[in-house]
């Protein structure tokens, strides 16, 4: 060995490990697929194809749902000013809140002993339901009847970043998969030519907790969600290089496929077939994307309905973006609407700051369900309207009127998809501090929004560092009051 140069020897023992781990038969990501081929077995989930990933595949059992609109609304909106109508709040208004209510709870910034606080918003009933709804709602009226009100959501998560994690992993810690990466690895999707999974954003910032919100985690990357930007160019680093025509562009990508495939068959790592199917979708989409945020195939009333105004983004346009998404095939679609953390600062508090977020959403929202409805496309299509968390019947002691984070008792709504419409479910006690009338936690949503799409939450899992994991965790059970 003395005669062998010392950087040969070492060459020759890099190139046999990479030898070893990368071409043999047992290399890492063959065992990763064996794996994976095994859970997939033993869960009775249809394995993905490796050569299409987001092929739509059959589901556990028939569903009521194909495709879901999820219409996040960042911050936590308070559902004592929108859906909640306590009378025994307003009389109670300026009173410290009975002890045995916060006794051993959290909050984010205020005290056990904080005061209560009745709202200033005015309720009334609407539709053959008589749903109460707050004036800041005008527009959701009109399609009261479509929608189910949950009353009694409870999470356990009281700070922003990880309660969005929570409500879109099931899990308060980063590195877990999103709901519409469980669902598209479930299922795939019916598009060819756009991502079975993409998010759209409004708002004057990002949500916090970021891209993780719409990670794949541990699930291979192709089932992650994809942000569509505003503007002529939804996609960045989408359009073809200056000076690259179709023709060369095509043979480019026929050459990286065929070197992919190749490597593929040698070490069966599903990375690999992500990246396949990454390279042949944005080579279709240079032509479905542009296609897609193209609205002037739209009427001037469905643009004057939405709220839209052309060539300015916002949430009234991505909820028609939505629309299209899905006449399009896209599997999920989930739009982020920032700003609704209303603490009682300037800017963030309960009266113009509140009034202008409803402002933005409400008329889109009621539209988006009069016009999938129109189309016939609500009774397959599952919308979900709200935030991570609530607000406290308390007040902030802040400059201005606001209310802290609230996990045991807040509001969501949903339609279509297999929801029955017109009709509230569950309730919170007369403070509208604990959900005491069929409780929803938030992993029992995820285990319904899965159910509506066919699969069952306890088989949908997936193995990773020795244990099956699922969008539910170990809780989650499906609520038949949503269910038509």
């Amino acid at each position: 060995m003395s005669d062998y140069p010392l950087h040969k020897a070492r060459r020759l023992l890099a190139s046999t490990r990479r030898h070893f781990f990368g071409q043999c038969g047992v290399g890492l990501g063959s065992m990763a697929l064996a794996s994976l081929l095994s859970d997939d077995a033993k869960s009775n989930t249809v394995l993905p194809d490796p050569q299409n990933p987001l092929v739509a595949r059959p589901a556990h059992f028939p569903a009521k749902a194909k495709r879901v609109i999820f219409l996040f609304m960042a911050g936590g909106p308070s559902q004592l000013e929108l859906f909640d109508h306590k009378p025994k709040l307003q009389e109670l208004h300026g009173q410290v809140i009975p002890p045995e209510y916060t006794k051993n709870r959290r909050f984010a910034f205020i005290k056990g002993d904080a005061k209560l606080l009745g709202t200033r918003r005015k309720f009334s009933k609407h539709g053959q339901c008589g749903a109460e709804l707050s004036e800041l709602l005008p527009h959701l009226s009109h399609v009261v009847d479509d929608i189910c009100i949950v009353k009694s959501m409870a999470t356990d998560v009281f700070n922003h970043g990880p309660a969005k994690l929570f409500m879109n992993t099931g899990s308060s810690r980063f590195g877990m998969p999103s709901m519409g990466a469980w669902l598209t690895y479930g299922i795939g999707s019916e598009s060819r030519d756009l991502p079975g999974f993409v998010v759209l954003q409004s708002g004057p910032r990002g949500p916090r907790g970021g891209n993780p919100l719409w990670g794949s985690g541990f699930l291979p990357t192709t089932y992650q969600g994809v942000p569509f930007l505003g503007g002529s160019e939804p996609i960045l680093n989408l359009a073809s290089p200056e000076g690259i025509d179709s023709v060369r562009e095509s043979q480019f990508y026929d050459v990286v496929g065929k070197l992919n495939s190749q490597r593929l068959a040698a070490v069966g790592d599903p990375e690999i077939a992500t990246r396949i199917s990454a390279y042949e979708m944005a080579f279709r989409m240079q032509s479905s994307a542009p296609e897609l945020i193209e609205l002037s195939s739209e009427s001037q009333h469905t643009l004057d309905s939405y709220g839209v105004d052309p060539g300015k983004p916002s949430f009234a346009t991505n909820c028609l973006l939505a629309r299209r998404l899905i006449e399009r095939g896209v599997r999920f679609v989930q739009l982020y609407h920032t700003d609704w953390d209303h603490h009682g600062n300037e800017g963030t508090h309960l009266g113009e700051p509140l009034e202008a977020r409803c402002r933005e959403v409400d008329r889109a929202s009621a539209m988006l369900i009069h016009d999938l409805k129109e189309r016939g496309l609500l009774e397959d299509t599952l919308v979900i309207w709200g935030g991570e968390f609530g607000r406290t019947p308390m007040g902030e002691p802040r400059d201005l009127i606001g209310r802290d984070h609230h996990v045991d008792g807040y509001t969501m709504w949903l339609a279509g998809g297999g929801i029955r419409g017109g009709q509230s479910v569950g309730a919170t006690d007369e403070l509208g501090y604990y959900a005491v009338e069929d409780r929803v936690h938030v992993h029992d949503l995820q285990a319904t929004i899965l159910h509506l799409l066919g699969l069952d939450h306890l088989k949908l899992t997936y193995r990773f560092q020795g244990r099956d994991f699922r969008l539910t965790d170990v809780g989650g059970e499906v609520v038949p009051k949503l269910l038509a």
